[in-house]
């Protein structure tokens, strides 16, 4: 007999169908053909380089700090909407690694239980049925999936090659714009590596302006860039009118599970995000807010970080190049973005990036991530765990890169 809750599922997650669709999503995929792969081959090491996550631990004095509060009896209750002195802490840092000058402590400043419920916040706070949010893709679909959820839709824009991986603002028709209300971005991008330009955030500002549109800049990746200073969206002049910044403590600081974020900004938005936030959680536990703050006044911290994923990906573009994959340096994040080849030359297809993808796990034993939203590609990452008693070791980085490289010399892939 069927419970009666099966029919009372909400239609946002499939109503009364929900669990029953046979969809097998991406991220599902990849685990079931890790472990088959696995199985199939018992003595032979699988490299996960598929994992968007740090490798490493929090920084010791940051874990230090993180102890230390949590002994302290009056750090014991809700933080609600979050510690005034994190709040105090973010203007410095964004003036010192950002350049960003004037921001307000009291009123352009809030924490978050990390970007991902930020982003999906974001969406309580402006749509409405029929509101569109624009988002590019590939990307992290948080924030368009609540746009969906609130019974909004959702105008994707394709990053695409040839654009430099940057939205084509031009080409959003009259009647999106119109009911547009959200401009989600997220740069250096997740997957593809790819790097504003002031000149982009000035024609994202004018185009915010002209359409009366906010921006959600997602900056996860914010201060891991290669070959150029980190480039906070809030630099340009007018920003702040139209939009804010989400910026992680995950990727800077080694701090995934830890779940803090801070939103920075306009004050009206950040003043309805606290409104919808405050009606969603307590806050974040107050001793996880202190250990934020000391990496907010320690920024080397991820200066050490950025040395090793950009010495990781350096020797990555080497490799894939004499692969024969068209492998560049990221202008941020820690992945290369590969064009998946179409085959090999002893005869095998790859019609999609993800077949290609479950051609490495199986065959290979090499983990990755496909996205065929705008061209068929893999996301490769530079996180992946490389240690030798206990510590970060550039010796064991090296031996898992000559593998990859040994594992694949021997096939020759059509492009």
């Amino acid at each position: 007999m069927e419970s009666y809750i099966q029919n009372l599922f909400a239609e946002r997650i499939g109503g009364k169908n929900f669990g029953k669709e046979e969809v097998i999503y991406k991220f599902e995929k990849i685990k079931r053909a890790k472990l088959e792969a696995m199985r199939k081959y018992p003595d032979v090491e699988l490299i996960d380089m598929g994992v968007g996550e740090p490798d490493e631990m929090a920084d010791p004095r940051v874990i230090e700090v993180l102890c230390r509060e949590a002994k302290k009896y009056e750090n014991r209750g809700y933080a609600d909407n979050g510690i005034q002195e994190l709040k105090d802490a973010v203007p410095e840092y964004m003036e010192k690694v950002y350049g960003v000058k004037g921001i307000d402590p009291v009123n352009e400043v809030i924490h978050s239980i990390g970007s991902k419920s930020a982003l999906a916040y974001i969406a309580a706070v402006f749509i409405n049925p029929g509101d569109i949010t624009l988002t590019t893709v590939p990307g992290y679909p948080i924030t368009a999936t609540h746009t969906r959820w609130y019974g909004g839709k959702v105008y994707n824009l394709p990053l695409l090659e040839e654009n430099n991986f940057l939205p084509d603002l031009e080409s959003i028709p009259d009647d999106v714009r119109r009911k547009a209300k959200i401009l989600y971005l997220n740069y250096p991008n997740n997957p593809t590596g790819a790097q504003a330009t002031v000149e982009f955030y000035r024609e994202v500002v004018d185009f915010a302006q002209d359409n009366n549109i906010i921006v959600v800049q997602d900056a996860a990746y914010g201060p891991l860039t290669y070959g150029s200073e980190p480039l906070s969206f809030l630099s340009i002049e007018g920003a702040k009118e139209v939009g804010v910044e989400i910026h992680s403590f995950s990727k800077a600081f080694n701090m995934t599970g830890w779940r803090l974020a801070f939103l920075v900004g306009n004050e009206l938005i950040i003043k309805g995000f606290a409104t919808v936030k405050d009606n969603f959680d307590s806050g974040q536990f107050i001793p996880i807010q202190k250990a934020g703050i000391y990496c907010l006044k320690h920024p080397e911290i991820t200066e050490r970080i950025r040395k090793k994923y950009e010495r990781r990906l350096r020797k990555m573009v080497r490799i894939f190049r004499e692969l024969g994959f068209d492998a560049k340096m990221p202008g941020g994040t820690f992945y290369l973005y590969l064009k998946a080849p179409k085959g090999t030359r002893d005869g095998k297809v790859f019609r999609n990036a993800e077949e290609f993808s479950e051609y490495l796990i199986r065959e290979k034993l090499i983990s990755t991530v496909p996205w065929d939203d705008a061209g068929s590609y893999i996301r490769v990452a530079a996180c992946f765990p490389a240690f030798k008693d206990g510590k970060v070791s550039e010796e064991e980085e090296d031996r898992i890169l000559e593998e990859v490289k040994n594992r694949l010399s021997d096939v020759e892939f059509i492009f």
